[in-house]
Formats: C-alpha cells, sequence, structure tokens
C-alpha cells in the first residue's frame, strides 16, 4: 500500500503532460489526494482547499517531496514485478535499472527531481499487466505486453484514461486501511463541509465499480487458461458404493406417487376453474335472456310488499283468533268433565248403596245418613239406572245381542245442557266468520295466498327456493289453518276428515310438483310443507284433545283418534320423525290420559262366592258391570298399538290393569262357560302381532300369570268332562303362544287329535 501525500500550491514550470500540473490547472480550489495500488486502482478524492495559501518555499519544498515519493513508488513496484521471476538477479537488475527513455524497452534512472514521462509510466503499467496474467513466469521482452485478451486491456485502458490526469503515488505505510486513514483524515480537519459524506459514498462506489470488472476480467481469463490445460482423469482404484434396487425403486415409486398427488390437485383445480367457467357462461345466459330488469325489480317490491301487509293482517287478528280457539276448546271440555264427574259420582254411590245392603247392620247405617242424603242418593241411582235402561232399548232395537252390561258408555245430556251447548257453540263460530269480514280476499284466502308464492316459483324459482319458502309457509299459514278447525272435533263421531277440509286441498294442490323441473322434482323442498303444518298445527291440537276431553273408556272416541294418528303418521311421513318435540308431547299426554283413566275408573269390588253366585243380587250385577267396564278400557288401551310404544302398552294394558282387576275376578270365579268367555274376549284384545314373532314356545312374562289360569281352567272342566269347554281354553293358550303348556297337558291326558291345535 502506499502512502497519503497532502498536495498543496502550483508550479507554473511544470509541462503540460504533468497529471499535477494538469490538475491543478482544472481544479485551482481544490486540493488532491490519490492512492496507488498494485492492481491498478486509481483512488482519488477531494477536500476543500484550506483558506491559507502556501508560500513560494512551500510549494518548492513540496515539488521536490512529490518527484520523491513517484520515484520510490515506481520503483518498488518495479522490484515487485521483478521479484515474482524465476531468477533472483533479474529482480536485483531491475531495480538499478534507469529510467526509460521514449522507447519502453529501455529503462534509465530518474535524476533526483525529475518526473517520469507517460511513457515511462506506461510500460511499467504494462509489466505489471504481464506478471498479473503470467502466474508461472514475468516475461523481460515488454513487446509481449501486446498480446494481452483485448478485453482485458480495453478494460484497463479505460481505467487509466479516467485517471490520466490524475496524480499516482504510493502510500506507507501499509498498518492501517484506506477507509481508516480517510476517516483519520476527515476527523483531523476542521474545515471539511458538509458534502464530505456524499463525497466519500462516491469513492467508495467507484472502488466498487473498479474492483468488480477487473475481477470479472482475471476470472474469466484464468478459466479459459485452466480449461485448456485441465484433463478429466479416472482413478480406477476409488470404487464408487453399491446400488441397492429396492432403495431405488422405493425412491421412484415415492416420486411417481408425489408426482400423482401434484397431478390430482392440478385436476382438481383445473375441474373446478372449468366448472366456474361453465357457471359463469351460465349465469350470463340467463341474464342475457332475463326479461327487463325493472319488471323484476317491480315483481320484486310488489312480493315484499304483499308479504310484509299479510304478516301485519295476521299479527292483527292473531288475538281474536286465539280467544275463540280457547272459548270453543273449554266449550268442548265442559260436558267431557261433567260426564265423567257424573260417572265417577254413579260409581261411588252405587258402591255405597251394595255396601249398605251387604253389611249386618244395614239399618243402622241407614239411620245414620240425613233425610236429605238418602234423598239425594236415591235419585242418582234412578237416574243412572233410567239412563242405562234407555241405551239397553237402543242395543236391543239394533240387534246388539252380544253386549254385556258396563261396556256402554254413559255420555249421555240433558236436552237442556244439549240446547245451551249448541247455542254456544254457534255463536263462537259465528264471530268466527267475523275476524276477516274487514279484509281483503288475497289476505285471508289460504287458496290467494298460495298463488302469489307460486308465482314467484315459476318466475324467479332460484330466489324462491333461495329464500327458504317452505319452511315459512307452515308459520304464516298457522293462523288461517287454525281458525278452520275452530269447528273440528277428533273425538266426535263423524268428524270431517282432514282431507276434506279446503286449506288442505289449498297445500297439496300448491305442494303439487308438475310445475316444477325435473332436477329439483325428487328433492322439492315444497313437498315438506303439508307434514309441516300437520307436524306444527294438527298434532298440537290433537295433544289438546287427548289431555282435556278424550275419554279412554269410549271406544268411538278412542277409534277416531287411533285412526286419525294412524292416518297422519303414515301417511304424512311423520312416522321417520321419532325426535319430532310436537310427536313426543302426544306420545306423552295418550300415555298419561291412560294412567289417569285407570286410576280414577277402575273399581272391582270382590264380594263372597254366596252373594255372587246369584246373578240376580245388586253384588253380581255390579261386579259384572266394573268388570267389563274394565274389559272395554283394556280392548281401549291396546288399540294404540303401533303408535304407543309396546313396552308402555304392556306395562298399562297388562300389568296394572289385567294382572291387578281383571285376573282377580277371573280367579275367583267358577270355571264354566261364563268363566271361559270372560277369558276369550281378554284375549282378543290382544295384538295378534305381539305373539307372531315369539321365538320361543312361552308366552309373554306379563301373561305368565293368566296362561296358568287358563291351564288351570283346562284342568277341572277336563276332569268335568267338558271336553268342548276344554278345547276352547287350548285355544286359547295357543293363541297367547303358551305352545309349552298346551304340549304338557296333551301328554299329561294323552289328547293327541289336540296336537293339530299346535301350530307353528
Amino acid at each position: 500500500m502506499s502512502v497519503t501525500t497532502l498536495m498543496c500550491g502550483k508550479h507554473e514550470g511544470q509541462k503540460a503532460s504533468n497529471s499535477f500540473g494538469s490538475d491543478e490547472e482544472r481544479e485551482g480550489s481544490e486540493e488532491h489526494f490519490q492512492v496507488k495500488k498494485p492492481s491498478l486502482n486509481a483512488i482519488k478524492f477531494n477536500i476543500p482547499k484550506k483558506e491559507s495559501v502556501p508560500s513560494p518555499e512551500q510549494a518548492e519544498c513540496g515539488k521536490e517531496s512529490r518527484a520523491t515519493e513517484i520515484k520510490a513508488a515506481f520503483e518498488s513496484d518495479e522490484e515487485d514485478e521483478q521479484c515474482s521471476s524465476a531468477s533472483e538477479d533479474d529482480c536485483n537488475s531491475s531495480t538499478a535499472s534507469e529510467p526509460l527513455p521514449s522507447s519502453p524497452q529501455k529503462r534509465e534512472d530518474l535524476p533526483p527531481g525529475t518526473f517520469p514521462s507517460a511513457a515511462y509510466i506506461q510500460a511499467a503499467r504494462r509489466k505489471r499487466q504481464l506478471a498479473r496474467t503470467q502466474g508461472d513466469y514475468i516475461s523481460l521482452d515488454t513487446s509481449d505486453c501486446h498480446q494481452v485478451s483485448q478485453r482485458k486491456e480495453s478494460s484497463d485502458l479505460e481505467s487509466e484514461e479516467e485517471s490520466d490526469h490524475e496524480r499516482k503515488l504510493s502510500f506507507t505505510p501499509k498498518t492501517k486501511s484506506l477507509r481508516q486513514r480517510m476517516a483519520e483524515h476527515i476527523v483531523s480537519e476542521s474545515g471539511v463541509s458538509s458534502g464530505d459524506e456524499e463525497t466519500q459514498n462516491e469513492w467508495e462506489e467507484q472502488q466498487m465499480k473498479k474492483a468488480l470488472k477487473l475481477s470479472q476480467g482475471i476470472n474469466e481469463d484464468a478459466f479459459l487458461h485452466k480449461s485448456r490445460t485441465m484433463k478429466i482423469t479416472f482413478d480406477p482404484s476409488v470404487s464408487l458404493p453399491p446400488v441397492d434396487l429396492e432403495i431405488v425403486k422405493k425412491r421412484l415409486t415415492t416420486r411417481v406417487s408425489s408426482l400423482q398427488d401434484i397431478h390430482r390437485a392440478h385436476q382438481r383445480e383445473y375441474e373446478k376453474y372449468t366448472h366456474d367457467i361453465e357457471s359463469s357462461k351460465t349465469t350470463i345466459q340467463e341474464l342475457e335472456k332475463s326479461s327487463d330488469v325493472g319488471q323484476n325489480y317491480k315483481f320484486y317490491r310488489a312480493m315484499k310488499t304483499f308479504v310484509e301487509n299479510l304478516i301485519d293482517c295476521l299479527n292483527e287478528k292473531l288475538l281474536q283468533i286465539n280467544e275463540l280457539e280457547s272459548a270453543m276448546h273449554m266449550l268442548l271440555q265442559q260436558p267431557a268433565e261433567t260426564l265423567l264427574k257424573r260417572r265417577q259420582d254413579d260409581l261411588r254411590n252405587e258402591s255405597a248403596y251394595i255396601q249398605q245392603l251387604s253389611s249386618k247392620n244395614s239399618k243402622s247405617t241407614n239411620d245414620s245418613l240425613g233425610v236429605d242424603e238418602k234423598t239425594q242418593q236415591e235419585t242418582q241411582l234412578k237416574d243412572y239406572e233410567a239412563r242405562r235402561r234407555l241405551r239397553r232399548q237402543a242395543r236391543e232395537s239394533s240387534g246388539k245381542s252380544d253386549h254385556h252390561e258396563g261396556m256402554s258408555s254413559d255420555d249421555e245430556l240433558s236436552p237442556g245442557e244439549m240446547m245451551d251447548f249448541q247455542e254456544n257453540k254457534d255463536n263462537i263460530l259465528q264471530e268466527s266468520k267475523g275476524i276477516f269480514e274487514d279484509v281483503q280476499v288475497d289476505f285471508c284466502n289460504i287458496r290467494n295466498i298460495l298463488l302469489k308464492f307460486q308465482q314467484w316459483r315459476e318466475k324467479f324459482p332460484d330466489s324462491y327456493y333461495d329464500a327458504y319458502i317452505s319452511l315459512c309457509l307452515p308459520k304464516l299459514l298457522n293462523p288461517l289453518i287454525r281458525l278452520q278447525l275452530i269447528n273440528w272435533n277428533p273425538v266426535e263421531e263423524n268428524f270431517t276428515d282432514l282431507e276434506e277440509m279446503p286449506w288442505f286441498r289449498d297445500v297439496v294442490e300448491f305442494s303439487d310438483a308438475k310445475n316444477v323441473s325435473e332436477s329439483r322434482r325428487e328433492n322439492d323442498p315444497d313437498q315438506t310443507v303439508l307434514p309441516a303444518i300437520v307436524e306444527k298445527t294438527i298434532l298440537p291440537k290433537i295433544t289438546g284433545f287427548i289431555a282435556h276431553i278424550w275419554d279412554p273408556l269410549s271406544t268411538s272416541q278412542t277409534e277416531n283418534l287411533v285412526q286419525l294418528c294412524k292416518k297422519i303418521f303414515e301417511d304424512y311421513s311423520l312416522s321417520r320423525k321419532e325426535s319430532s318435540k310436537t310427536k313426543q308431547e302426544l306420545m306423552n299426554s295418550i300415555v298419561s290420559r291412560m294412567k289417569k283413566s285407570i286410576e280414577e275408573d277402575v273399581f272391582i269390588p270382590v264380594y263372597p262366592k254366596s252373594t255372587v253366585e246369584d246373578r240376580l243380587s245388586p253384588h253380581s250385577k255390579f261386579q259384572e258391570r266394573q268388570f267389563w267396564s274394565a274389559v272395554k278400557l283394556l280392548c281401549n288401551i291396546l288399540l294404540w298399538d303401533g303408535i304407543v310404544p309396546e313396552e308402555t302398552l304392556h306395562e298399562l294394558g297388562l300389568s296394572k290393569l289385567l294382572n291387578r282387576y281383571l285376573l282377580l275376578i277371573l280367579l275367583n270365579a267358577p270355571s264354566g262357560p261364563d268363566n271361559i268367555e270372560k277369558c276369550n274376549k281378554v284375549v282378543a284384545c290382544f295384538p295378534e302381532r305381539w305373539f307372531r314373532d315369539l321365538k320361543s314356545d312361552s308366552t309373554l312374562p306379563h301373561l305368565v300369570n293368566f296362561s296358568q289360569h287358563l291351564l288351570q281352567a283346562a284342568h277341572t272342566l277336563y276332569r268335568s268332562n267338558c271336553s268342548d269347554e276344554t278345547r276352547d281354553v287350548i285355544l286359547l293358550l295357543v293363541k297367547i303362544n303358551a305352545l309349552h303348556l298346551v304340549e304338557d297337558f296333551i301328554e299329561e291326558y294323552k289328547l293327541e287329535h289336540l296336537k293339530s291345535m299346535i301350530g307353528k
């Protein structure tokens, strides 16, 4: 490295070719610092000139010192170049050579105080360049310098042309870097302006550009030189690692699998884009084919206004509809409660009367009762007997000979009560007709309302289905449907069927898939409108009738409700919705009402055999009526098979009613035709499907006691030589699937002719 020297002053006697003088002349107001490196990189940076002007003595001294330093720098460069040659003598001789004349081949010693010429400096540069490009030796013949690559020479010449007018100096010592020396010099100068930082950045950029040019050229030449001489050699002693085909196969398989995954991902992406393109094309075509946007806007605006007005109208009328529905429900509930209370009072009075007759001290008991109480009791018993006589006459006139006392429903009302009931009912129906008198037909007629939505579905099906109208219609039509159901009573005889009502026909017509496209016909949401209406409007109303109006002892009411519920669950696809809240509430209401009827309506007293053997005695008649009334309730309960869970029916009908009440009377009754008839009636109440799928030869667990009673009756009848009655009892055992008992009985008495009765 070279040392930085401060150049100051001017020298008028210098030649124009001197780079010192030319720089001074061009930039008289600045002082120049130059850096000399072996790599031929000329570094220049300027420091603003101080205000003080140097004296002539100082200027002369500066010239001499500059000449000495230039000569020393040149000689040191020559020594470095010659030392890289093959012999030490050439190096020593080159250091003692004289400065070059005009010819670059001859070196001459520069006298002290003289400056080297441009040709001298150019020859030295060419020698250094040859020394760098030829790593093995330095040629003494400088004429070969023209054989350097044209690109390197042009690059070097360009860098030299830039620094022709700059002073080339050699710097020492080499212990500090250039940036450190510049920083120290800049800090030492007190008059440095704010533009020094920009000057330093510019200097750094120049150095980086020159370094990149030089290094790039040197690397390319070195690569070309080595590529000519380099030969590829192979050492046979070096052994390659063994190749495992399994590993290669595994890697190839992994690679193929990865490429397949990438291909599939690209394929899916391609399909997605293709689908999006097709969808966009379809949308564009639909928009092009669509009618005027203004007409569409008018339709949607009109539909929005219609729905808003409809909702406002129904909200205003909803309170009146609720009041009328509640009034009708209370009107129907009053007769049901009246009949239930009268039946329980009659049962209590007749039981007390029979108890008085059977008591030994009946006289004292009658004396203990008041006159008014005895009179009221006798009056009630007479009325009860009169109603029973009328029902008996009606059955005889109709030809019903298989009827038993106690199996008829005591549901007759007095003429006065019937008139009051009918009058109140007519008033409610008249009020219901006047609710929508002040409303236009389009807002109170279900058919007209559905026509509006049907037009929407036909014109703009996409927006119609996107609005989920099928979910809104059941709630929207609920008040209007309830208004039509005010006079609907499913527990009465000859009640109006749902299919015959106007709202039902309108909804079915709306849900018809004739005007629906084939793509939506299979999963048309409008097909669920009717089941949703039945579930959210009809089932809650039926639940109210069962909880407050239905009489489980009435066979006609039970049959109507069972028929209605089966039709709803089967025809309207409600049986698949096992978790429906309204359906579960309906089941709970049915079970609760049957439990209440078993607890309050069933009463079968047990009297001594001496009093019961007389069929005309009040004790026997009362017991018979209560037994057949319980059998009737058992049949009505088991009619719900297929709707109510089978386990619940086993618990209610078999455990609580048959085993607790009916079986007690059957065990105490003598074996005979009457007992067999009662057992036959009880077995007739059981659904046949209960015993159809039994795998074993035994009956249901709840019928074990009943089957044992039948077996005991068969033994008694066979011993009494009643073969026909015995055969009837065996048939009853076969019906309830007690086959193992039948086989034991046949084997015990060797009745081979009865084996044909046992069916698979």
